[in-house]
């Protein structure tokens, strides 16, 4: 195995608890997570700018 090779099993799926988010309003699956106002987790949409959390 060259060094420049990548492990399959190094990389995160869905089956290691990460589950996929959609924006609520468009249905895109380009969401960021960032801290709420309060210290809370919140999400955007980077597609649409919609927020929510």
């Amino acid at each position: 195995m060259s060094a420049s090779s990548i492990d399959g099993d190094a990389l995160p799926d869905a089956a290691d608890g990460l589950s996929c988010l959609s924006c609520p309003s468009c249905g895109s699956s380009h969401v960021a997570q960032v801290l709420g106002d309060n210290g809370g987790v919140s999400y955007v949409c980077t597609a649409c700018g919609h927020s929510w959390s």
